[in-house]
């Protein structure tokens, strides 16, 4: 199974604070540790991956890799996590010391009693690629191109990592089992094999074209659609765009995460859009038809009720986000903000006045409730 961004799987963003970090990982080991989910295979996998998570995401420098160059970049420091040392901490602090540290974890990070075994997959990493777009874009969908870079198979080797006639042997650190183990007070760890990084046998005569990886780092760029609708913080999936996987393994994908721009006039609340748009006294005492222009150009006219009140909202209904290529849209809606004048010409100050007598107005109001303002 393909890798997940580490930060969607333990909730956070991408810039998380250490504190956020650790409480995202302690809700998911509380809510899918093996104690509470006996024989529940897929709670022990989620256990394990988000172990494995806030293993690189605590750690200020792996994490700083990670944000840099993917899971591509771990390669070699000992898989995901590389050791138990936060992990280990924090469920102490959680369950206490009652529970097979090693009996969960070791064959995930490579090892468990049974020994042996690869702790690299074939399966290539998957890449992230954050993508900052316009409001409307997100609103309405566009086509876009990107430029990042990944591994692709080396052309020279195909994959191999060997020059032509190259062979390979067992790898004289690990012994072929592609992981070292070590020992620390009552519990082992197991590590990916720095020499042949988890292969189990290295080559004796390397590509010189890859260094004997089997892979190249390249630019490339393709082209992407981006759905209506989209929200802030969603992402995209783009199959086989990530770094090439080893030994002919598939390539991983390649996750697209929206960031949308503020829009100076517009904001959106779910599938609604909202506005403000400023008219006159006289237009809220008698009533009023404007044109408002809606965020993608169009010229709608609206209709202000005689008495309108400032805050007030008028609804437009399906000028709003539209729900994927479903073709309905949610809702536009107008808040109307009465323009009180500054300044008034003395012709108009003496008609406002004339208004003012004929209306009675009130010169000491009574205190209301805010819930009964319109």
């Amino acid at each position: 199974m393909a890798k997940r961004d580490y930060y969607e799987v333990l909730g956070v963003q991408k810039g998380a604070s250490k504190d956020e970090i650790k409480k995202g990982y302690r809700k998911l080991a509380i809510q899918y540790h093996p104690d509470k989910n006996p024989g529940n295979k897929e709670a022990e996998d989620k256990f394990k991956e988000a172990t494995e998570a806030y293993e690189v995401l605590s750690d200020d420098q792996k994490r700083q890799i990670y944000d840099q160059y993917g899971f591509a970049g771990l390669e070699g420091m000992g898989g995901g996590g590389g050791g138990y040392s936060h992990a280990y901490s924090d469920f102490q602090d959680i369950f206490g010391g009652g529970f097979d540290f090693e009996s969960i974890f070791g064959s995930f990070f490579g090892g468990g009693r049974s020994g042996g075994g690869r702790a690299a997959s074939n399966q290539g990493a998957n890449l992230r690629y954050d993508l900052e777009i316009p409001f409307k874009d997100a609103v309405y969908g566009t086509k876009t191109e990107i430029t990042f870079s990944h591994n692709e198979v080396c052309d020279v080797c195909h994959g191999t990592g060997g020059a032509e006639g190259a062979k390979r042997k067992t790898c004289p650190t690990c012994g072929g089992a592609g992981q070292i183990r070590r020992s620390s007070g009552f519990f082992s760890m197991a590590q990916t094999c720095p020499t042949c990084r988890g292969e189990g046998s290295t080559i004796d005569n390397p590509c010189k074209a890859c260094g004997g990886t089997g892979v190249e780092k390249r630019k490339r760029k393709i082209a992407i659609t981006i759905p209506p609708g989209v929200d802030d913080g969603k992402r995209i999936n783009i199959p086989n765009q990530g770094d090439a996987g080893k030994n002919g393994g598939p390539a991983g994908d390649l996750y697209i995460f929206m960031h949308v721009s503020a829009h100076p006039q517009f904001e959106r609340n779910g599938q609604d859009l909202y506005c403000a748009v400023p008219i006159s006294i006289i237009q809220a005492a008698l009533g009023a038809e404007i044109t408002v222009t809606s965020l993608d150009g169009k010229k709608i006219k609206i209709k202000v009720p005689a008495g309108t009140q400032s805050g007030k909202l008028l609804r437009v209904r399906d000028e709003g986000v539209p729900y994927g290529t479903a073709g309905r849209k949610g809702d536009l809606y107008i808040k109307i903000m009465v323009k009180v004048p500054s300044k008034l010409s003395s012709k108009s100050k003496q008609l406002l006045e004339e208004v003012s007598k004929i209306e009675g107005e009130n010169d000491s109001p009574e205190a209301m409730l805010l819930s009964e303002i319109n």
